[in-house]
């Protein structure tokens, strides 16, 4: 390798090193070591490579759009192999900096209270008593696609990865406020 090809292998090895750490947050620092290879997401605007990874538990292989708190983009493939997107590869928009690992089903409470005529403290047990409902159903973060507008918008840069289609089993929000009594006049759950 002569002195121009050495400068050109390090210039290029520089330019990846500043798109790695350019992709946001300091929490992508992590992400070479995470990473297994690059997919280009093909955003306009540059900065649309993304590492790929399978280093958190229960996921397999995604997209990582940041490490903490979690983004994690399902791969344009996977809708390929299903109607439905598999657990271990259903997308990941966290926005709270505790992740919980476990939950004590025994001293678990679902806290209902605000607008409502009676605050309620349920637990896993009383929830499971509630009707249960199963249907299959699209969920879609807000931002899905927001790494293809133009001008760039705040927020993650997803590429189209940012949803999934699942089967949904559990009990009714309803059902769950209709015990609390919900007072006229309330305008958001949270």
């Amino acid at each position: 390798m002569d002195n121009f090809d050495a400068g050109l292998a390090s210039e290029t090895s520089r330019r990846r090193f500043l798109r790695h750490a350019a992709l946001g947050s300091a929490g992508l620092a992590a992400a070479p070591a995470l990473a297994q290879q690059l997919v280009d997401l093909k955003l306009p605007g540059g900065n649309a490579e993304r590492p790929m990874t399978s280093a958190f538990p229960g996921k397999g292989s995604m997209i990582l759009q940041r490490v903490h708190p979690p983004l994690l983009e399902t791969p344009m493939d996977v809708f390929d192999k299903s109607v439905f997107t598999p657990n271990d590869q259903f997308f990941v928009r966290w926005h709270w900096a505790d992740i919980p690992t476990s939950i004590d089903v025994e001293t678990f409470r679902l806290n209902v209270f605000g607008h409502v005529n009676r605050p309620l403290s349920i637990s896993l047990a009383q929830l499971l008593r509630l009707p249960r409902v199963e249907m299959a159903a699209v969920n879609q973060c807000s931002g899905n696609s927001r790494g293809l507008f133009q001008p760039r918008v705040a927020g993650a840069q997803w590429g189209n990865g940012a949803m999934g289609n699942a089967k949904w089993l559990g009990v009714r929000l309803r059902d769950v406020l209709d015990l609390a009594g919900v007072k006229a006049g309330a305008v958001q759950v949270r």
